[in-house]
Formats: C-alpha cells, sequence, structure tokens
C-alpha cells in the first residue's frame, strides 16, 4: 500500500520504518529535514508538503506533537485534506484533545474521508519494536480496515468506540501514569532516606498491593533496573514535557467535563515545577529528583 506519514519525530519515525519493512511504499514529511532524510534513506520517498503526500497516497497516517499541529496539517492550505482524493482513510495517532480529534475527523468526513483517532502507548521503545498499544476511535467498518496496518506497529489494537475515544482513553492511561509515578517516586525515595536498599524494596512493592508499571517496569530510582531511563541519567523515553502535555490535556478535558480531578491536578503542579527548573527534556521519571531532600 502507499501511505502517507506525516511527523517523523521520536515516534513517528520508527513507525514509518516499521511500515517500510512491512513493505509498503511511503511518502513521507516533516518539517524536520534530518528526519525526512532519515527514511528517504531506508526507502521512503520525500514530499515538500503534507498536501503533496496525502494526494499520492492510498491511506494516510500523522504523528505530530499537539492539537494545533494536528488542525493545521490537515485544514491547512497545504494540509492533507487539501490533497487528498475522496474516500481514502486517514489516521491520526498524535495524543490530543478529543474535542480537536473529533473536529478533525468531521471536517475529514463532510469531505468523503473517514478518519480515526489512533494514539499510542508504549514510547521510543515500543515505536522501535512495532509492540505499540493502539486505541482507536472510530467506525467499526473503518477500524476493520486499518487494523492490518496498525499491526505492522503494534501488538495491542484496541477499538475504544467512535470519534474521538481513542484519545479519551489515551489521556485518561496518561493521567493515572503521572500520577503513579509521583507516588512510586516517592515511595522509593522514603524507603531509601529509611536505610532499605532500593532493590529490595522494589521487590518487595512488585510483589504486594503497592505494585504498578511505574515500580515494576519503569522504576524512577538509579541502580533498581537496567535498560530504562533511571539507568542512563533519565535521558531517552518519555519526557517531562511531554508528560506535562498530556495531563494538561486530562485537565481540560475534565474541566469540559465538571468531572473533579484533584489528584492529576496535583500532578501537573509538580511536572510544571520540575519542568520550570529546566527537566522539560527529562524523561518523566526523573520527578523522583524534585522529591528528593
Amino acid at each position: 500500500m502507499k501511505i502517507a506519514f506525516i511527523g517523523l519525530g521520536h515516534m513517528g519515525g520508527p513507525m514509518a520504518r516499521n511500515l517500510l519493512k512491512a513493505g509498503h511504499s511511503l511518502i513521507v514529511f516533516d518539517v524536520v529535514q534530518r528526519n525526512v532524510d532519515a527514511l528517504t534513506t531506508v526507502g521512503a520517498a520525500a514530499a515538500a508538503s503534507a498536501k503533496l503526500a496525502a494526494v499520492q497516497a492510498e491511506l494516510v497516517i500523522s504523528m505530530l506533537p499537539s492539537s494545533p499541529h494536528v488542525r493545521s496539517v490537515y485544514l491547512g492550505e497545504e494540509g492533507v485534506l487539501a490533497g487528498v482524493a475522496g474516500g481514502i482513510p486517514l489516521i491520526d495517532s498524535s495524543t490530543i484533545d478529543p474535542h480537536t480529534a473529533r473536529d478533525v475527523a468531521a471536517a475529514a468526513g463532510d469531505r468523503g474521508n473517514p478518519m480515526a483517532d489512533a494514539p499510542v502507548s508504549g514510547g521510543t521503545g515500543g515505536a522501535e519494536s512495532a509492540s505499540l498499544t493502539f486505541m482507536v476511535g472510530a467506525e467499526p467498518a473503518l477500524f476493520a480496515r486499518i487494523r492490518p496496518i496498525l499491526a505492522h506497529m503494534g501488538k495491542n489494537i484496541v477499538h475504544c468506540g467512535d470519534s474521538g475515544t481513542g484519545q479519551v482513553a489515551k489521556i485518561c492511561n496518561n493521567l493515572l501514569l503521572g500520577i503513579s509515578m509521583i507516588g512510586a517516586a516517592e515511595a522509593m525515595n522514603l524507603g531509601a532516606s529509611l536505610g532499605i536498599d532500593p532493590k529490595v524494596l522494589a521487590g518487595i512493592i512488585n510483589t504486594s498491593s503497592g505494585r504498578c508499571w511505574s515500580t515494576d517496569t519503569y522504576n524512577p530510582y538509579p541502580g533498581v533496573m537496567d535498560n530504562v531511563p533511571a539507568a542512563r541519567g533519565y535521558t531517552g523515553g518519555f519526557g517531562t514535557d511531554l508528560m506535562l502535555k498530556d495531563l494538561g490535556l486530562a485537565a481540560d478535558a475534565a474541566r469540559q467535563a465538571k468531572q473533579p480531578a484533584p489528584m492529576g491536578a496535583m500532578a501537573q503542579q509538580l511536572y510544571q515545577l520540575w519542568s520550570s527548573r529546566g527537566a522539560g527534556g527529562q524523561d518523566f521519571s526523573s520527578i523522583i529528583n524534585l522529591l528528593k531532600n
């Protein structure tokens, strides 16, 4: 299949490479030229705009930083909808607010293009290993149509419901993740300060009722686990500013739904404080350093 892939950053680049490995033909676009060059060297063709990439495509996939980027890439003069043929399906895997996802999908639908929101979980490691989880908001027929393509980039493809529900699932998941990472960091710091070996403490937590992903898969305390950001100075992984963005999306959604989210609000403030101290580019598990004496 000829696929236009727009947005080739830390997540989009590996996802696009996995589509190439699966035998698909890619036309790629990104505002950062080195990201485009990294894909053309492994077989993709480059386009000068999202519009020109979409003109040639049988399917369009995007992975973009935020809601304004998605609106621009799809609705702008040089955007996808200005070039794509009618009937071509569209998939946006960005993490954005549900309102934007539904607005853009409605605009696409008015032009005859079915659109799915399909944000992901699994980080850069999952993107590279094609083991991402996709949370898909789409009509059932569209979900059945795009699922085989998503399966080249992920292992768990979940139909969440109609348009926007993929984004709902993603922001709720990351709301909980941000909160749980702060809890894991607080507990690990407390245990270490009281004299227990952090590895012993982590082992106990991970076989007890406190166990969660932030303790058993992505522990924030240095020296407890290999191959996690805490083992490499909190480089790589999922940045503090990205977590802050997602917590902001959750806070906005909570306000619109008139749903209290006090722990999410506190987590947002702590990540905002940590970012303001220059840690925005560090992995979000580095929040443990904000909580140390």
